[in-house]
Parts: structure tokens; C-alpha cells; sequence
């Protein structure tokens, strides 16, 4: 077997036309641009390119976009002001704080200072609480785009055996959270696997569906997938390689060339979860211009 290809460059493409249709409809109809604001903290080369293809796109759609920048060494207060400040700016609709922050800045403080109408991340506690209700209005752009892509490839997470591995904040738990919900494009049964578990090969063995976000390259290898399964593989890791003009190369978590001679379909790295997540972040902005407009969805 060797598996199909699931392009998340190309249905990002898609999805970015869908969202210029809906902006150029806020602006024909309340004369509103739906407008983003990214506050980058540091120099961290990783985050500035990914800062940069977020306005890029912004532009490809036709939202307004500024990018806030603030040195490495920023205080607490320094960049709580930014926050609260793009709060009150009704030039921006959302507000995305690009993390890791600097260890002098507390991330969770920052966070919550955003205002939940704004948070296009999904990651204040009151738009996961919304999310944890089944009733989101955002989802963090990762565990969405993933979602889509299984949805639009058809392969229904209804009634799957899903295996995430990975806890993190902003994606293992709420992929877990959004797919396990009562609804369309959800309805599984969700196992999360994190390095506390002991068994993790027996039970991503059993997988319909496997998410990797461990964030370790190659990490989930083809004897620990079920033949037939679809893989996701959520993994953007840089792995030295003299033989590269820049001494790298980017990896997944999963080991590709094997598992994609067992697995059914199969995301790549890059060009499969890392383009959706940028889509779906221009999604949920478009979401935070209406709401701006016509308030929260009851």
C-alpha cells in the first residue's frame, strides 16, 4: 500500500479563496476590513518567518495586518500594554501573541489579557471553556486545519478510533476536545497519548486516525501504525544537514517513507498541517469581524 497525499498546501489555497469571498462581503455590506494584529516578542528567526507568511496571507485576502515587534528583553508590563492596547484598537478584529514568549514574560498572564472576542489563537480559558462545551466560536488554527483536511479528503472522524499524540495547549488537547464532540466532522472516540504513557506503540496501533505532535522528528515509525490508518503528522522539526544549502532539513514527527507504505493517507512535512493552520487562522478572524459586528452567536 502506499498511501494517498494529503495536501494541505493546496486545500489551504481553497480555503483562503473561501475567506476572501467573506471579507469582501463584511466590507461590501458594514464597509468593515477585518483586520489582525501579531505581537512578536524577540528575534527568534522561526517565529518571524511565521509572523510573516500570517501577514502575507492577510494580504492575499484582503484583510488589514500589522505586525507589533518588541525586543527580546520586553517587560511584563511592556507587552501587557501591547495587548491591552490592540484590545481597545477597532482597527483589529484579532489578536494573535506569537509564542514561546521570553522566560521574563509569563504567557499565561498574556493571554488572559486578551480580549476572548479577539482571541483568534483560541487559547483564552474562555474560548476553550466554549470549546470544552462543544460550542466554539474559535478552535486554535492547528487542530482545525486538521480537521479539515480529514473532512474535506473524506475521512469522517465519525465513529474512528483517533489516537493524538501529544498534550500540548494548543494542540493535542483541544484536537482531542474538538473531535471527540457531539456533531459533523467529529463523533470519535479519542485516546491522548503524552510521555507519561507507557504503552503508546499498543494503543496508536489501534488508530483509524493518528495525530503526531510530539514534536521529536521521525518519532512515531511504521510498525506503530495500523495498516490502512490515516496519519497526520503535525511534527516541524530541523534536522542538521550538511548536504543542505541552510544545514538543515525539516522533519516530521512521523518517520514518512515507511509509514507511507502502510498507512492510507498520509500528511507530508512541509506542505501538509503547517499551510492549514495559517487558513484557518484567517477563518477565525473573519469570525472575530462578525462577531465584532453582530456579537457572540447565542
Amino acid at each position: 500500500m502506499t498511501a494517498n497525499i494529503l495536501d494541505g498546501k493546496a486545500l489551504a489555497e481553497t480555503i483562503r479563496a473561501e475567506v476572501a469571498t467573506g471579507v469582501a462581503e463584511i466590507k461590501e455590506k458594514h464597509g468593515v476590513t477585518p483586520g489582525l494584529a501579531a505581537v512578536l516578542v524577540g528575534d527568534d528567526p522561526a517565529s518571524a518567518i511565521y509572523v510573516r507568511n500570517k501577514r502575507r496571507a492577510c494580504d492575499e485576502v484582503g484583510m488589514f495586518s500589522e505586525t507589533f515587534e518588541l525586543p527580546a528583553d520586553a517587560a511584563q508590563d511592556h507587552v501587557l500594554k501591547c495587548v491591552q492596547d490592540l484590545n481597545k484598537d477597532s482597527r483589529f478584529h484579532g489578536i494573535l501573541v506569537q509564542l514561546p514568549l521570553p522566560p521574563q514574560v509569563d504567557e499565561r498572564s498574556i493571554i488572559e489579557a486578551i480580549d476572548p472576542n479577539k482571541d483568534v489563537d483560541g487559547i483564552h480559558p474562555f474560548n476553550v471553556g466554549k470549546l470544552v462545551q462543544g460550542r466554539p466560536d474559535f478552535v486554535p488554527g492547528t487542530p482545525a486545519g486538521i480537521q479539515q483536511i480529514l473532512v474535506r479528503n473524506g475521512h469522517d472522524p465519525a465513529g474512528a478510533n483517533v489516537v493524538v499524540c501529544g498534550r500540548s495547549d494548543i494542540v493535542g488537547k483541544p484536537m482531542a476536545l474538538l473531535l471527540m464532540q457531539r456533531g459533523a466532522g467529529a463523533n470519535a472516540t479519542v485516546t491522548v497519548c503524552h510521555t507519561g504513557t507507557k504503552n503508546m506503540a499498543e494503543i496508536t496501533r489501534e488508530a483509524d486516525i493518528l495525530v503526531a505532535a510530539i514534536g521529536k522528528a521521525n518519532v512515531i515509525t511504521a510498525d506503530m501504525v495500523k495498516e490502512g490508518a490515516v496519519v497526520i503528522d503535525v511534527g516541524i522539526n530541523r534536522v542538521d544537514d550538511e548536504t543542505r544549502k541552510r544545514g538543515y532539513r525539516l522533519e516530521g514527527d512521523v518517520d514518512f517513507g515507511p509509514v507511507s507504505e502502510k498507512a492510507a493517507a498520509i500528511t507530508p512535512v512541509p506542505g501538509g498541517v503547517g499551510p492549514m493552520t495559517i487558513a484557518m487562522l484567517l477563518v477565525n478572524t473573519v469570525t472575530a469581524a462578525r462577531i465584532s459586528i453582530h456579537g457572540r452567536p447565542s
